[in-house]
């Protein structure tokens, strides 16, 4: 790679490098490496782990209530290939990459490969310029993926966000209680409430039991404060 094109994947990531044969390394990919140890590919390897510890450590700090299962699955979609190509493409590293002539314009430059590549320098990062410079790096690029992340856990998990404050603030956990139902069997929806120690919360129509109760769970969330309620657009 030429000294112009490495000062310019410096200038993407935000890093100066010292060594310029670990840049080198991170975009070159095995079909284009004399040998396999030459490539990408063990840097790809430790990039995935380091990748990893940043995104576990960020979401146990930023999501104190939130239990393993919840932060495994958001884990799971931030460092998944889908994710990481992404991320790649929007850098623009995919046209540095040195790969063989097979690979060009196929599905795998934008994909699995460039998610490799991120990876790979996500690892040179951390080599040459310390975990710090790496942290900086990757939390630039997955913030905005992390609160979609958060978002996305929280639309679809407010039962599980009630149950588990209510079994920090009371020891035990809310009840779901049909109050109504209407429309013929193929088309029902139905009212449901939710009773924390005798306090009902008000209820909620969905198309399915489900629906419902996640959310009169939401309004229990809303009323109790823990989540805030939407101002209401005077307009």
């Amino acid at each position: 790679m030429e000294q112009a094109r490495l000062e310019q994947v410096e200038e993407l990531l935000g890093c100066k490098f010292s060594d310029y044969g670990i840049l080198i390394e991170a975009f070159t990919h095995s079909s284009q490496a004399d040998t396999r140890g030459e490539s990408n590919e063990r840097l790809e390897f430790l990039g995935d782990s380091i990748l990893g510890l940043i995104i576990c450590e960020v979401l146990f700090e930023r999501f104190p209530d939130y239990q393993e299962g919840d932060l495994t699955k958001i884990k799971s979609m931030l460092v998944s290939r889908k994710t990481c190509a992404k991320v790649a493409n929007e850098l623009g590293l995919p046209d540095f990459i040195k790969a063989g002539k097979s690979m060009d314009g196929t599905r795998a430059m934008s994909g699995s490969v460039a998610a490799g590549v991120l990876e790979s320098v996500i690892a040179a990062i951390y080599l040459d310029c310390g975990f710090e410079a790496v942290r900086e790096f990757v939390l630039g690029r997955f913030k905005t993926l992390i609160d979609k992340a958060d978002a996305e856990q929280h639309h679809e998990n407010f039962k599980s966000v009630l149950q588990q404050y209510c079994q920090k603030q009371f020891s035990r956990t809310p009840v779901y209680i049909l109050l109504d139902e209407k429309g013929p069997d193929h088309d029902k929806c139905f009212e449901i409430g939710v009773e924390i120690e005798q306090r009902h919360f008000p209820s909620a129509w969905g198309v399915t039991k489900k629906d419902a109760e996640q959310k009169a769970a939401l309004n229990a969330l809303e009323e109790l404060g823990v989540i805030e309620a939407p101002e209401e657009d005077s307009n």
